[in-house]
């Protein structure tokens, strides 16, 4: 099978989802269509096949006959990207420029988000309490960047970007337009009285691609972490025979540290785990003893040697892409992985024939952290975080290797079959 054919969901789930909301929307339909019982509203868990929703946050499980006496295996993602959100009032005018005010979310590339054809996409809360999606299907703003004309050292002295002043975004120049409530009302079919709350960031228009003359990369908006979600869904979707249930749980606000009640650091995924053991005639004595015997991935994307920049990698840890899954740790437990932690993920490349490489940061350049630390500590599991390489990360385009996603799919199946 081509990596064309085989990433047509991928490339699809990327250009439907520019915001948390919209990867859980996503998925939710797919795991409806391959048989998940949605038990978002249930009191009882005890479906062999389901999933709950909260916000930005997913939680869905694959669980045998036996239950949860082996314990689980969980791999975690999260579905949440920097980037630039709208302030809740956001209405600003400079000439005859109708701008949009934002606030940044983690920790974006800026200056990669000037020059960009942005749509806007979120959700609204309605009085009713009912959430609404919405998504522009064009581009509606832009954040120029200054002429070199009138900022001539640019390039020798590099780009300085006030991140109040220089990133409000142009949406129109007309002399009278609408205020960004009543539009957004427009654009959701509802009266501006409807809706008590709103959640709008901006998103690049720009549709994910393979490209390269090979079709060998892979470029687009949110990869990371979005290519995790799809692997570890796709792979969980597919799993049927493991002997132990199977775990996806994909977290909101990674980026900003997960500590709200759809991150990795609320209770959702510990809840859903207990309730799991609950409906399996277990108790709160078997749910621990379950924890003791589980295991999960994190799975979050690394950093690939860039080829300009090969001095910020120790040369024997640099990962390539389309070179494998690649192990990531630090002793400073920034990442979860440990010597008791790498077995089961080992075991699954060594069943897949997937190569595994390896990162750990220079000693004078600070590595980020994921979920897995979080989720590690908060419920005990012996954790290691895994992903693919990629490069431009945290820029509002990214790029990855097309074979990458294929392999960390792989791994994640054979992982799921215990």
């Amino acid at each position: 099978m081509s990596s064309k054919t085989s990433l047509d969901s991928l490339l699809e789930q990327l250009d439907s989802s520019p915001t948390p909301h919209h990867v859980v929307e996503w998925w939710r339909n797919k795991l409806v269509e391959a048989g998940f019982s949605d038990c978002t509203t249930s009191q009882d868990l005890g479906v062999s096949r389901g999933f709950v929703t909260r916000g930005g946050a997913i939680v869905a499980w694959n669980s045998p006959a036996q239950g949860c006496k082996l314990g689980f295996r969980i791999v975690g993602a999260h579905t949440d990207s920097p980037g630039l959100h709208i302030k809740p009032q956001p209405d600003k005018r400079s000439g005859n420029n109708n701008l949009l005010g934002v606030e940044i979310y983690g920790g974006p590339l800026l200056n990669s988000w000037l020059d960009r054809d942005l749509g806007i996409a979120g959700h609204v809360v309605l009085a009713d309490n009912s959430t609404r999606l919405f998504a522009t299907q064009s581009a509606v703003a832009r954040i120029s960047q200054l002429a070199i004309h009138l900022d001539r050292d640019v390039n020798e002295k590099g780009l300085i970007l006030d991140k109040h002043q220089h990133l409000n975004a142009v949406w129109s120049v007309a002399d009278s337009v609408m205020s960004y409530d009543d539009w957004l009302a427009d654009l959701c079919n509802v009266r501006p009285s409807q809706i008590v709350a709103s959640s709008s960031q901006l998103f690049d228009s720009q549709s994910a691609a393979l490209i390269g003359i090979d079709k060998q990369l892979l470029a687009s908006a949110r990869i990371d972490n979005q290519v995790s979600c799809w692997a570890a869904m796709s792979a969980l979707i597919d799993s049927r025979d493991g002997s132990a249930p199977s775990v996806v749980a994909l977290f909101d606000h990674e980026e900003v540290g997960s500590s709200s009640t759809t991150g990795a650091q609320g209770p959702l995924l510990e809840h859903v785990l207990e309730r799991l053991c609950i409906a399996n005639g277990g108790s709160r004595q078997d749910f621990i003893a379950a924890l003791a015997k589980s295991h999960c991935i994190s799975a979050d994307n690394a950093h690939a040697i860039h080829p300009n920049y090969p001095d910020r990698h120790d040369a024997n840890h640099a990962p390539l892409i389309n070179g494998g899954i690649v192990m990531k740790s630090n002793v400073s437990q920034r990442y979860a992985t440990g010597a008791h932690s790498i077995a089961p993920f080992l075991d699954a490349c060594t069943s897949t024939k997937v190569p595994v490489q390896h990162f750990a940061s220079r000693n004078n350049i600070s590595c980020g952290t994921t979920i897995g630390p979080i989720t590690s500590t908060r419920l005990g599991i012996d954790t290691i975080d895994v992903g693919i390489a990629q490069l431009s990360m945290h820029s509002a385009r990214e790029v990855c290797g097309a074979q990458d996603p294929l392999f960390l799919r792989d791994v994640l199946s054979a992982y799921f079959v215990r």
